[in-house]
């Protein structure tokens, strides 16, 4: 531009004499020459992006004819129009410039069309003092009064639409909008102007693209990044182009709105066009519901302006002047009535300018490009004009641009439909209410995303649950049979207590399934961390009572029995409180660890989101699954210290256990159960604990593997461990009960003994039964005992006969005449045995 300026002012200084005084032959006409011409230089764009020339011109001329008839007005002066083809391109508007400028006669205004060929115009006719009005130029940029002083035009900016495209995202409640815009500076200054609107009216857009000259992979981009509401800034020839790949891409239907500029040809869409390669039928289906904002070029009202037409008129005057063409296919014809008003707008300016003129001795014929006295005034005079044109009322603001109504219309079944009217100056939205649309109403303006919240299988829910609540009756069924039967010396030798902390334990872990299986679909989200709560004191405390206690025994035992100097005499001290003790302190370090971790990092809920699933059907939504999970913010620290100390203690467990399989006490006799019961409970905890950590997204299948780890673990436990005693139980029952039968001659003759005396009552009768029972306990385990020293030393003899026998070959013969020992001591011992007998039954 700059170089432009120093070329053109470089050829004003050589040519500037000859010029003046062709302006002053020129204009300094006698008389009898008539009215003396006032001369316009236009550029009217006949091709090109927007070929407006084709029914601006004919209408420019139609206004010249009918102020040039006029005696009220320039009646001294005649106006006559120079005009080119700028073919809307600003490298071909810049030759015919320099042709316009450095040409006689002098131009007293320059009238351009497109904003891009306006800008440059605009730009270099202040270095010339020339007043600039233009027809066609809707850029923003224009509207810098620093950049273009002397610029004016009777099509109001483009940001007139701005507004109203605001009013209508508001009407249909969009909140995110998308644009895509050809890289021209009119529509990215539009653009610019409409971002800051809609920021300002809470609308985001999520979505900005911009081509050159191929759409389509800003149309790919608009479709990826879920485009719905689209603002598109293009010339019509672009905006082809955007449809036939819009069409490709399927971005139209009921899902989508298009919103475009209101200048184009009403049969844009059909125009053939070999830059693309999509039928009229496609064009027409991707084209279909999309709504247009346009400035109101057409004075809708029956009235009769300056030029003494009504809008009806100047329209049949410029059917007829354009010889019968079709209107659709006329480039400009919407813009027509705004070159008829512009040239109005001019003459009435620079009739205005007379007056004023003459009183400070200047005459309009002595304009020249160096006077701005002249063109001063015309200036003042266009700033305040405001006449009724065909057009409308026409009013230019402070920076020069047209103030207008906007027109909303909308493509129905192939044809644009009037739905409403803008009056961006008060705010009011004329709505005729007959917009329509492919779906049931105006789309989302986003694909619609139902929140769905993933909860657990209630049949898998209720069905562990019944398997836990059963668990829980057998807990109760073997902490009742193991308090009742407290005093059988069997189950005071496997430590009742401890059993009964294992029961307990294996309840409190078999309740912390409810807990874990209950969810948002049981409880309020605010009720959630209570739920979170009880699932880990549950089940941390169950753990440590029910696996504290077995592995205090296996401690015990492995403690004792490992230490072969100290072994007699510990078998026969065992402190009760020292286990309990171990428990104690097992239990402690949990409840410690867990109340630390609650008052340090409190478990709360959080909610994991998944990839977004589509629905079937046709369905505008996507629904986001949602899985609430109890967590903390250092969750994983947390989980790691606790699984390690678990898990510790259950591979410590695993290995006590196997190094006591073959030890045998008194004092502890189900210890080989408690090691089976810990193999399967430290097995089982191993497994699941990484296992539910990787599933934890998937709710039935974590809570599955974890409830059901626990169920089996406490159920192999109960069973282990109790049974056993059950069974026990019940064949020393039946063995007192033959004891009794065998004894029953004796007991009656007791008994009839105490009913001649009646020196003892029934109760001491059952006393005395209940101590023989116990003696004869005793003795039998006495027996037992000696039974297998016998047997030891039976072997040792045998051995020992042997290695004998070997020595002495030669001496086989007296050791046949010799007595066997084997069956003495076998018959000495059985005489002892039944001697025992009949002392421990009598």
């Amino acid at each position: 531009m700059a170089q432009l300026y120093q070329m053109l002012r470089s050829r004003s200084v050589l040519h500037y004499s000859l010029t003046l005084t062709l302006s002053v032959l020129l204009s300094c006409s006698c008389p009898a020459l008539g009215k003396k011409k006032l001369y316009i230089g236009a550029l009217f764009p006949m091709s090109g992006g927007w070929p407006g020339g084709q029914a601006c011109l004919p209408a420019a001329q139609m206004a010249l004819k009918l102020v040039n008839k006029r005696t009220d007005i320039l009646p001294d002066y005649e106006l006559e129009l120079i005009h080119y083809d700028s073919m809307c391109d600003p490298g071909e508007a810049t030759k015919l410039l320099y042709d316009l400028l450095y040409t006689e006669p002098i131009k007293i205004v320059l009238m351009p069309g497109c904003s891009s060929v306006s800008t440059l115009v605009a730009e270099a006719a202040r270095m010339w003092n020339l007043i600039v009005l233009s027809y066609g130029s809707s850029s923003p940029a224009l509207s810098n009064r620093q950049r273009f002083p002397t610029f004016f035009r009777t099509h109001p900016s483009a940001t007139l639409h701005n507004p109203t495209r605001v009013q209508l995202f508001q009407k249909w409640k969009w909140t995110k909008i998308a644009t895509i815009q050809q890289t021209t500076e009119v529509f990215t200054s539009t653009l610019d102007d409409l971002e800051e609107r809609v920021k300002e009216a809470g609308i985001e857009i999520s979505v900005r693209q911009s081509f050159l000259t191929d759409p389509a992979v800003a149309v790919k981009n608009l479709k990826r990044q879920d485009a719905r509401i689209i603002v598109g800034l293009f010339y019509e020839t672009e905006a082809r182009k955007v449809f036939c790949e819009v069409y490709k891409e399927k971005l139209y239907g009921k899902k989508y709105v298009w919103f475009l500029i209101g200048w184009y040809a009403d049969n844009w869409f059909k125009i053939k066009d070999p830059s693309i390669n999509c039928t009229v039928e496609q064009m027409t289906e991707a084209v279909e519901g999309h709504v247009t904002t346009e400035i109101v070029m057409l004075n809708p009202e029956t009235v009769r302006g300056a030029s003494n037409l009504t809008s009806q008129e100047f329209l049949a005057q410029l059917m007829s002047k354009l010889g019968g063409k079709n209107p659709e296919e006329t480039g400009g014809f919407q813009e027509a009535p705004l070159a008829y008003d512009a040239v109005w707008a001019l003459a009435l300016a620079l009739n205005k300018t007379v007056g004023p003129l003459k009183a400070k001795g200047h005459r309009l014929e002595d304009f020249n490009y160096n006077n701005r006295d002249i063109t001063a005034e015309i200036y003042r005079a266009m700033n305040t004009s405001s006449f009724e044109g065909v057009s409308g009322h026409v009013v230019f603001d402070a920076q020069g641009s047209r103030m207008a109504w906007t027109l909303i219309e909308q493509l129905q079944g192939g044809s644009y439909k009037k739905i409403g009217y803008y009056d961006s100056t008060k705010g009011n939205l004329s709505w005729y209410g007959n917009d329509k649309w492919i779906g049931s109403g105006p789309p989302a303006d986003q694909t619609v995303v139902i929140e769905e919240f993933r909860y657990l299988s209630q049949k898998l829910f209720v069905s562990v649950s019944v398997f836990a609540g059963l668990g829980i009756l057998l807990g109760i069924i073997c902490l009742t049979f193991n308090i009742y039967n407290s005093n059988v010396r069997y189950i005071q030798n496997s430590q009742p207590y401890l059993n009964n902390m294992t029961a307990v334990g294996c309840m409190m872990a078999l309740a912390a399934v409810f807990p874990l299986g209950i969810d948002g679909l049981h409880v309020h989200r605010r009720q959630f961390p209570v739920v979170c709560q009880f699932r880990l004191w549950l089940l941390g405390l169950g753990f440590s009572l029910a696996y504290g206690s077995m592995f205090t025994k296996i401690w015990w035992v492995h403690t004792v029995f490992t230490k072969k100097d100290e072994k007699k005499d510990k078998r026969k001290h065992l402190e009760p409180w020292k286990l309990y003790a171990t428990v104690g302190v097992l239990l402690g370090i949990d409840i410690l660890s867990l109340m630390i971790w609650q008052i340090v990092d409190p478990l709360h809920i959080t909610v994991e989101k998944f990839t977004r699933e589509a629905p079937k059907g046709d369905l505008d939504v996507l629904i986001q699954p949602l899985l609430e999970h109890c967590s903390s913010e250092k969750m994983n620290t947390w989980l790691g210290v606790v699984y390690g100390y678990k898990g510790l203690l259950l591979l410590l467990g695993i290995f006590l256990a196997y190094e006591t399989k073959s030890i045998s006490t008194e004092k502890i006799n189900d210890h080989r159960a408690v090691g089976m019961a810990i193999y399967n409970v430290a097995v089982l905890c191993m497994i699941t604990a990484p296992v539910t950590m990787i599933l934890s997204s998937q709710q039935d299948a974590s809570f599955a593997f974890a409830s059901l780890a626990i169920v089996f673990s406490v159920y192999i436990t109960l069973v282990v461990l109790f049974v056993p005693k059950t069974i026990h139980n019940k064949h020393t029952l039946t063995s007192c009960s033959m004891r009794r039968l065998i004894t029953r001659g004796e007991w009656q003759s007791d008994a009839q003994e105490t009913m001649k005396t009646g020196s003892s009552t029934n109760n001491n009768d059952e006393e005395k039964s209940r101590q023989l029972e116990r003696e004869n306990k005793e003795l039998q385990k006495i027996i037992q005992e000696k039974e297998e020293r016998v047997s030891e030393l039976r072997n040792q003899l045998s051995e020992r006969q042997a290695l004998r026998s070997r020595r002495r070959a030669s001496t086989v013969t007296s050791q046949n005449h010799s007595p066997p020992p084997l069956p003495d001591s076998k018959i000495s011992r059985n005489n002892c045995h039944t001697s025992r007998l009949q002392l421990l039954y009598k």
